[in-house]
């Protein structure tokens, strides 16, 4: 298993698409305080009862050592050991419509989604 340069492991269970991955670049970019990348998380929320939740990832803040790490093209995605299990095979996609736009999983774990498809349920 390889490890980043702190020490979090790096994984592959959770695959990046080219769209999100530019997608996370360009507000990294725009960022003026520093940060080591993007952490997701899930939280409660909604009719089904779990979101997804994606927030810049900030050493001494949010960042613990227990954090799986998925690298791709230099940008490092932690991920919170308490939904790891929940991740494995999903997909991380960058979507646009119409009038909003945003990040999303297609994840093999799911049991179903509220029909607005802002919460989900394993």
């Amino acid at each position: 298993m390889k490890f980043t340069d702190s020490g979090n492991p790096i994984v592959d269970y959770l695959t990046i698409t080219d769209e999100a991955l530019l997608q996370v670049k360009s507000l990294l970019n725009e960022r003026k305080e520093p940060c080591e990348g993007i952490r997701v998380g899930i939280r409660t929320r909604g009719c089904s009862g779990l979101s997804y939740n994606i927030e810049y990832a900030i050493k001494d803040n949010n960042i613990t050592k227990f954090d799986d790490v998925v690298q791709k093209d230099g940008i490092n995605v932690y991920i919170d050991p308490k939904i790891s299990m929940f991740l494995i095979g999903s997909k991380m996609i960058y979507k646009e419509g119409d009038i909003e736009s945003g990040f999303d999983f297609v994840n093999p774990n799911e049991k179903g989604r509220c029909g607005c498809g802002e919460s989900f349920k394993v």
